[in-house]
């Protein structure tokens, strides 16, 4: 990735393992393109899902464009994402035999100036994985506050 970032899901990193990553294309109407170039996202809460042979991300909120008016999109519509046939086969069958969830990191422009969505295949945190990641965290910044005051 090294383009624009649009969005980035912070928790996903907390909540989840996170496995392999994959860049995918979305499908969008001009009037979220618009609102995306005004920097306004919000992927936190939503996921990617399979419906049929294809995978949809849910929940994504782009807000509506001002000057769209009655061309308008709704905010939190389904939207195909656009995968390389092997990568959708491979991503639902992690989804249905292994119970991976997919979990949408970053949505960013790429050196083109197209809108892309880096998804990842996420196992679920249960709480003693989160309260570990929490201790690691915490020990790593003590440890760099005790080295920068030592020397």
């Amino acid at each position: 990735m090294s383009g624009r970032l649009i969005a980035e899901n912070r928790r996903a990193r907390f909540d989840y393992f996170l496995e392999d990553s994959f860049e995918a294309g979305l499908m969008l109407t001009g009037s979220e393109v618009k609102s995306l170039r005004n920097g306004r996202a919000n992927i936190a809460e939503s996921y990617a899902d399979v419906q049929g042979r294809e995978i949809v991300l849910i929940n994504a909120d782009i807000p509506p464009y001002a000057m769209a008016n009655r061309f308008n999109h709704e905010p939190r519509r389904h939207r195909k994402l656009l995968l390389h046939r092997k990568q959708i086969d491979k991503l639902i069958g992690a989804v249905q035999r292994e119970g991976r969830t997919l979990i949408p990191v970053k949505l960013y422009w790429n050196d083109k100036g197209v809108a892309k969505l880096e998804i990842a295949m996420a196992k679920g945190k249960k709480l003693h994985d989160k309260r570990e990641a929490t201790a690691e965290r915490d020990w790593a910044r003590d440890k760099a506050r005790l080295m920068r005051d030592k020397g």
